[in-house]
């Protein structure tokens, strides 16, 4: 049996701990808010209280990081300094890895290391993030894969969606709303835990994936359906398009892990 340890343990990492405790995993998860340990350890996963800021710091870190594999999930922090904050917070981490028995790491990133080209994009795009939490994330990438002591693999998800995450209430009521003809970019959280155990279990390890579904509606014909779906006003777009786009495409991520999405569709997604 193999002991996961997950770093950061909120809306995605939680329910991905429970998902893999029932696939046969053992589980550690941390959180920075000494309140969610008691929420953590009732569903079966050991608690431990980490905090990154930058510094590496908590209770317990040794044994937290006794494990063999590390999800590392905890998104860049809303600050101006976040182009250099965050790698700092990774720096840390990654020597706490380096000193640790642990070699093999899962980074959830997002595609918002993509900057809006126009068209399709894929992993081998390498044009500059426009966004700084793009570029932070870009750089956390490089810092974690350039490690000699572990293998990392990067799964960038698009916008993440499902249960309390309801597109209908993102923009419901919200007049003049720009870039109705862009398409989105978005993944369902169970697409997400599903994707995160297959490259456990199939050990892609030294790999970057893209994970959005299969569907990019437009965002006027997609935000306006979910709303409606709530009984909520619709936003209302401007007439003319704005906006800079792109279409992520996941097709390296179904090919080499034989990977078909639960809601490849996220128009049809009612929950």
């Amino acid at each position: 049996m193999k002991t996961i340890s997950i770093l950061g343990c909120g809306w995605l990492g939680l329910p991905l701990a429970e998902h893999l405790i029932v696939k046969g995993y053992k589980l550690k998860g941390s959180t920075r808010t000494r309140s969610e340990l008691d929420v953590i350890g009732s569903r079966g996963i050991e608690p431990y209280y980490i905090i990154l800021d930058p510094a590496l710091r908590g209770e317990s870190i040794d044994e937290f990081f006794n494990c063999d594999v590390l999800v590392v999930n905890f998104p860049p922090e809303r600050r101006d300094d976040i182009a250099e904050y965050h790698p700092a917070q990774i720096r840390s981490l990654i020597t706490r890895i380096e000193s640790s028995p642990l070699t093999k790491v899962l980074f959830v990133s997002s595609t918002s290391v993509y900057p809006n080209l126009g068209r399709e994009v894929s992993e081998d795009d390498n044009a500059p993030p426009a966004k700084p939490s793009g570029v932070a994330l870009l750089e956390a990438e490089r810092l974690l894969r350039e490690s000699s002591a572990f293998e990392t693999t990067v799964i960038r998800f698009g916008g993440l969606i499902g249960y309390d995450r309801m597109p209908g209430r993102f923009l419901a009521g919200r007049k003049g709303v720009a870039g109705g003809g862009v398409p989105v970019n978005l993944v369902h959280r169970d697409d997400c835990l599903e994707i995160i155990h297959r490259v456990i279990e199939r050990g892609a390890w030294g790999e970057v994936f893209n994970a959005c579904a299969d569907e990019h509606p437009p965002r006027k014909e997609y935000y306006t359906a979910q709303a409606r779906k709530l009984g909520l006003e619709p936003p209302s777009f401007e007439d003319a398009e704005s906006g800079g786009f792109k279409i992520v495409r996941s097709d390296k991520l179904k090919k080499l892990l034989e990977y078909r999405f639960k809601y490849p569709d996220p128009s049809l997604i009612d929950d």
